[in-house]
């Protein structure tokens, strides 16, 4: 992958549609050969995002310039058959009396760079399509049918990919293979893509950047691990992943809960209150120990997966813990090991 310039930057974007909703101040650059996942609940800004970036809809402030060029701000837009962007839609929009071959040349007619044929023709090859030329979309797997949809988007010369949803159509086992085969291919191909999702597992195993987004903000943006590991806020830190969240007072870099003292990792005030976030994969139960702390109230089988619920004497709610083995039956009396790694934590929303 190949990010020594940028194919977009998105400068102090913003769009209003009323009500405070709408793009605010968004900032982003992704560079060549890049794959970002743009992730977020619905109706936070990330579709709208992504038609400015196409070229379908004009910011009131702020500007987008592609490969060095500027194509949209308040003054001015190139229109989108001029921006060599690709798009494919959440539901491939392949025309259905249209054969692969005719739907992929389709959007040549538009194309401006004259290796656009040959490009076709490539793309055609290195996606595997050279077989299923003459069939029609209904005769095709859904793997197969976003394969022709992005052959299609890139065929006209496309250095930049956008995709709305695009797996979200897919039963849970096929969306799992077509996307590992189609982020294969993207990176095969050097493609730069952005891939907007509201699945966060999606998410992370998709993008090279994840970019979080919340009410017309982005939140935070970085690796799949700074996201994961490092959220630097309670919206980021609970959007990827569940959290038992334990309150308690800072004391010397630890925190005094029902729990005992937890260490934490944070930038967090001797003698504020706060509150840690544990992983239910990180409480480690111990059936056979000495010294009991809760009661397994609740199991449930979840696959590969266990997850029980745990009464602890001093939390308002049950602990949540999950491992690949069997954790117990319903009213044993475990111990319960966190583990000396600093857990992560928040300030108390009361600032106490």
């Amino acid at each position: 992958m190949n990010q020594s310039w940028s194919a977009l930057d998105v400068v102090n974007l913003t769009r209003h549609f009323g009500e405070g909703k709408g793009l605010h101040d968004i900032s982003l650059t992704i560079g060549e050969g890049e794959i970002a996942s743009l992730v977020g609940h619905s109706g936070c800004g990330k579709s709208t995002l992504l038609r400015i970036v196409a070229g379908i809809e004009r910011p009131d402030s702020g500007s987008v310039i592609l490969n060095g060029t500027e194509v949209a701000s308040p003054a001015g837009s190139v229109p989108p058959e001029q921006r060599s962007i690709g798009f494919v839609f959440q539901d491939y929009a392949l025309f259905p009396h249209l054969t692969v071959e005719q739907n992929i040349h389709f959007g040549l007619r538009h194309g401006k760079r004259a290796s656009s044929p040959a490009t076709a023709e490539a793309l055609i090859a290195k996606l595997g399509l050279t077989d299923m030329l003459g069939r029609y979309p209904h005769t095709l797997s859904g793997g197969e049918q976003q394969r022709v949809a992005i052959a299609r988007a890139l065929a006209p010369g496309a250095r930049l990919l956008l995709m709305d949803e695009p797996f979200s159509n897919l039963d849970r086992n096929l969306r799992a293979q077509v996307r590992s085969d189609t982020l294969s291919l993207l990176r095969g191909l050097g493609t730069t893509a952005i891939i907007v999702t509201h699945d966060p597992e999606e998410a992370l195993s998709c993008g090279d950047r994840v970019v979080l987004m919340r009410a017309g903000r982005i939140v935070q943006q970085g690796s799949a691990d700074d996201l994961y590991e490092t959220p630097n806020s309670p919206y980021a830190a609970e959007f990827f992943t569940a959290y038992n969240k334990i309150s308690g007072v800072v004391r010397g870099g630890r925190m005094d809960s029902p729990l005992g003292p937890l260490p934490l990792r944070g930038d967090l005030a001797e003698g504020a209150g706060a509150i840690a976030y544990i992983r239910p994969q990180d409480i480690v139960l111990d059936p056979s120990s000495d010294r009991p702390v809760g009661t397994i109230v609740e199991r449930l089988l979840m696959g590969e997966i266990e997850q029980v619920s745990i009464s602890v004497e001093g939390l308002p709610q049950p602990l949540i813990a999950r491992s690949t083995r069997r954790l117990g039956a319903v009213g044993n009396r475990v111990g319960l090991d966190f583990g000396d790694r600093p857990h992560l934590a928040f300030p108390a929303p009361d600032g106490n």
